[in-house]
């Protein structure tokens, strides 16, 4: 049995650079292809795909992908796995079958089924599964909402099943993103479903590739770290036997892999310390990274723990419609144009009680004293939201135009009016490990993927104590029982000056710079709400990082985030922060009204704020 396996990337989401496949079977030696495709936006829009042909439903670009290396693939014994089935695994496998025959190629091709709960919803619902929204409290039927899809998130072992049968090729459906690297890593070496410390460290991996390039330089705070900015590599995970693995890329490409880009990938999209999947709870908080140069980074001493026995299930339900149009404001009286064009708008579609939902967002940018046209513009986004498409269609269209020449001084649209675009709502929800029925389809058999997973119940006292502010007594009782050593904090990272003073501040003198200027950051979405990673490069800056960032001064540096509820969680092995802000992407990005529905920009908005820092913890 070898001693490693190296997993490559070539996909963090449907639309990803068409050619990675290729290059990343050409560039070096690698054993497993791997893609991810979905999100939950993504299967919104394979709905929308399948709605109108019955036999799509599936990422297509996997198969333009697949034309290009399926016989370098079956040359080099590189297996392929990918959860670009969708929402229909079944049709892509038979899509894979004909281009292999089209090609002159043989290959054994899997498909894992059992996360799509549509055809069994109502006994699910008749048997006790009440699909409580996590946010809302809700279950599915008291909400009126009708389901469009609803898919759980399978644990790794169906890909292992698969490639115990002799799969060259496995593709499923919500196989969750990081269990792409779990499942082979688990054939590989054997490992069994408790294995938990090894199945974290792989699941850990996973995490890190699991968006592409995201990990190798890609969305890093740090620009002036990335040597390169083309042709990015994509990442590789180089999985041992026990666990840990080492973070690189193909030699020659471009990007970085560092201490600095995995953290940052480590931070995206999670919540508490504990990040959960279908097979195993993996505990971000006891990891150790190391930066071994030459674009490669070491992650070891992942711990695991039993799962809580539910797994997530994403259920996309069709509320309405939404659309969106942007009006040009220019020069003097911002607020003044601002509300005139606000009232006549809304005025000529009788009123905004016609809406289930509006938003307004006046943006101010404009230089006061303008040295090109453009810099004298602010910006009056309306975002309007109803079940009916026509009040959300024309009729909002119509407005917008008609108040071209009846409203304000320089009336000018930023885009040509639009259409109505579905309101996707989605709904988060958990099942229980018992009722996914996984499976594997191959050479005609469908064979049963057993479900061993064990399973503890969360404690909601241990999370309520990781979301403290770090300097309160209950998460120092928190970071003394249940921090595993071996971490950064007690692994001989001293702190340097300047340290807090007895009163809890820091001495001066001090400067005043952007936040960014110290401190990374990463932020993404998870449903209707946000995750924003904060982190620092060492033990000195942390310690600041952790005393100065609390979720009041988070509130204070963003105000319009204070309405929002904001968990705070502290990762010290990262030197990193991790707020969780909920609701503010209301009900998922296709329904959220905001201009950064996924919270992409979230991040780097609070790096442009200017704080006082201690002179010594200066660039």
């Amino acid at each position: 049995m070898k001693d490693e396996l190296i997993i490559a990337n070539c996909s963090g989401f449907y639309g990803d650079r068409l050619s990675a496949a290729k290059e990343m079977v050409e560039g070096g030696k690698i054993d497993i292809l791997t893609g991810d495709y979905l999100a939950e936006l993504t299967m919104a829009l394979l709905f929308r795909m399948r709605s109108k042909d019955p036999d799509k439903g599936y990422a297509s670009t996997f198969l333009s992908q697949m034309e290009q290396v399926m016989g370098i693939c079956l040359d080099k014994g590189i297996k392929i796995v990918a959860n670009a089935g969708g929402l229909n695994p079944a049709g892509l496998a038979k899509e894979l079958k004909i281009l292999s025959q089209t090609l002159g190629l043989n290959p054994t091709i899997a498909y894992i089924q059992g996360d799509d709960l549509m055809p069994t919803l109502a006994e699910l619902q008749a048997s006790g599964e009440k699909f409580v929204h996590l946010d809302k409290n809700i279950d599915l039927k008291s909400s009126g909402l009708k389901p469009l899809t609803a898919n759980a998130y399978l644990g790794g072992f169906g890909i292992t099943k698969a490639l115990q049968q002799g799969a060259d090729i496995v593709v499923g459906g919500r196989i969750a993103d990081a269990a792409l690297v779990s499942g082979p890593a688990a054939w590989q070496f054997n490992w069994k479903e408790t294995d938990y410390d090894k199945l974290a460290g792989a699941y850990a991996a996973g995490h890190i590739i699991e968006c592409g390039t995201q990990a190798t330089g890609g969305n890093y705070s740090f620009m002036d770290e990335v040597p390169s900015y083309e042709k990015m590599g994509f990442p590789i995970a180089k999985i041992h036997e026990d666990g840990s693995f080492v973070i690189t890329k193909h030699e020659g490409t471009g990007g970085l892999v560092s201490k600095g880009t995995v953290t940052a990938q480590l931070l995206y999209e999670i919540r508490e310390p504990v990040y959960l999947t279908p097979d195993v709870r993996a505990r971000f908080d006891t990891m150790k990274i190391e930066d071994l140069g030459n674009d490669c980074v070491k992650v070891s001493g992942v711990k695991g723990e039993p799962t809580t026995g539910t797994t997530k299930v994403c259920i996309n339900t069709l509320y309405g419609f939404k659309n969106s149009m942007t009006v040009i404001l220019t020069g003097l009286d911002i607020e003044k144009k601002a509300k005139v064009v606000e009232d006549i708008v809304f005025g000529l579609m009788g009123g905004k009680e016609q809406f289930a939902k509006i938003d307004v967002q006046l943006t101010k940018s404009y230089n006061p004293d303008p040295v090109i046209n453009d810099e004298a513009f602010s910006y009056l986004r309306i975002s309007v939201m109803d079940r009916d498409s026509t009040k959300v269609g024309k009729l909002f269209s119509s407005a917008m135009v008609e108040a071209a020449l009846s409203t304000i001084p320089g009336f000018t649209l930023a885009g040509p009016p639009s259409k109505e675009t579905p309101a996707i709502l989605h709904w988060p929800t958990l099942i229980s490990l018992k009722k996914i029925r996984q499976q594997v389809v191959i050479n005609g058999a469908v064979i049963d993927v057993e479900n061993k997973v064990q399973h503890i119940k969360i404690n909601n006292e241990i999370r309520n104590l990781q979301t403290q502010d770090s300097h309160s007594e209950e998460n120092k009782i928190f970071h003394s029982v249940y921090e595993y050593p071996g971490d950064a904090v007690s692994s001989g990272h001293t702190a340097k000056k300047p340290l807090p003073l007895e009163n809890g501040s820091y001495a001066g003198p001090f400067i005043k710079i952007a936040f960014g200027r110290l401190f990374a950051t990463r932020s993404g979405d998870k449903g209707g709400n946000a995750n924003l990673g904060v982190w620092a490069k060492d033990m000195d800056r942390f310690n600041f990082l952790n005393h100065f960032l609390t979720t009041e001064k988070l509130k204070e540096l963003l105000p319009d985030m204070a309405g929002f509820d904001i968990e705070r969680y502290v990762l010290p092995n990262l030197f990193a922060l991790n707020f969780y802000i909920k609701g503010v992407l209301e009900d998922g990005v296709a329904a959220s009204l905001r201009s950064d529905p996924q919270a992409k920009t979230l991040g780097e908005y609070l790096r442009s704020k200017i704080i006082e820092i201690p002179i010594s913890l200066q660039p």
